[in-house]
């Protein structure tokens, strides 16, 4: 009976213990939970004041402290999409998709390309050109920004979509992304496609594009948010109201007569933001696995 009670007593305190291991556990959870919710609250901050603000009315927008406003309006949607002559801003949209989808297009085309043929094919020089693409990673963008200037203007490219969709044809870190995904991609799938007589195209087309999708979906969205986001570059080969980007537009908005109305100044803010969104609602998981897949930590 000694014995026994000895052992109820050690189970007592084993139960103990792991009763406060849980509850431990438990606490830290919840303090984790509220933590997490206090930096997501910061980073949404700016977004929903932006949201928020765009209901507010002119007056409100300005004198007002508070997150959400006191009247509910919809005037500044009305007013920016009603007010095409200084702020077209479906043209906007309409030039930022052109942009950016041909630029994004061009650019991972010509990555795979030059990808696929540095890890596969027999290029002359190819450790002094993937030495070369290293070394190119670093030098800065703006960099480039004057001479493609002057090249634009004598060729009389200057106010076209040409100088925002041409340079985007140079991905040297999606071409190295996708190049060293390649090299750990097994040559066996493609040699069966050449024995059943596939091209180097339809193998590319059919075998590893396939296998390389999240990879070449990530840098896809990488290039199409840097071009939908940019400002500098298009801000020195646009200056005509009609050909200019979404960016573009809402500077002008914000530097020209509506800059004392910070409601319409956050309507397109929304509006410009929206499209953004709903194609990384869409593509999330690839991006994921393309992270993931290519290395990128």
């Amino acid at each position: 009976m000694f014995r026994g009670a000895i052992l109820s007593d050690q189970g007592k305190r084993r139960a103990e213990i792991g009763e406060d291991v849980m509850n431990k556990k438990y606490i830290s959870k919840i303090l984790l939970v509220m933590v997490a919710c206090i930096i997501a609250y910061l980073f949404l901050l700016p977004l929903m004041f932006m949201v928020f603000t765009s209901f507010k009315g002119t007056a409100e927008a300005i004198t007002s402290t508070s997150l959400l406003p006191r009247q509910w309006t919809l005037e500044n949607y009305v007013e920016l999409f009603k007010n095409t002559e200084t702020a077209p801003i479906m043209q906007w949209l309409f030039n930022t998709c052109v942009v950016t989808v041909g630029g994004t297009v061009l650019r991972i085309t010509t990555s795979v390309l030059a990808a696929y043929a540095l890890a596969r094919l027999e290029v002359p020089g190819k450790k002094f050109i993937i030495i070369g693409l290293i070394w190119a990673m670093s030098i800065p963008e703006i960099v480039t920004f004057f001479p493609l200037f002057y090249i634009f203007k004598e060729i009389g490219g200057l106010n076209t979509f040409w100088p925002l969709i041409l340079p985007s044809g140079s991905g040297v870190m999606c071409i190295y992304l996708i190049y060293n995904f390649l090299k750990g991609f097994p040559k066996e799938l493609e040699e069966a496609g050449l024995v059943e007589g596939a091209n180097i195209f339809q193998i590319l087309w059919h075998i590893v594009l396939p296998s390389v999708k999240p990879v070449v979906i990530t840098q896809a969205f990488i290039t199409f948010l840097g071009l939908y986001n940019s400002y500098l570059w298009p801000s020195l080969v646009i200056s005509r109201n009609e050909t200019r980007t979404i960016t573009l537009g809402i500077a002008a908005l914000v530097l020209g007569e509506n800059y004392t109305d910070p409601g319409m100044m956050m309507a397109s803010t929304v509006v410009s933001v929206v499209p953004v969104m709903i194609i990384f609602m869409f593509a999330n998981k690839y991006i994921v696995k393309g992270f993931t897949q290519s290395g990128i930590k």
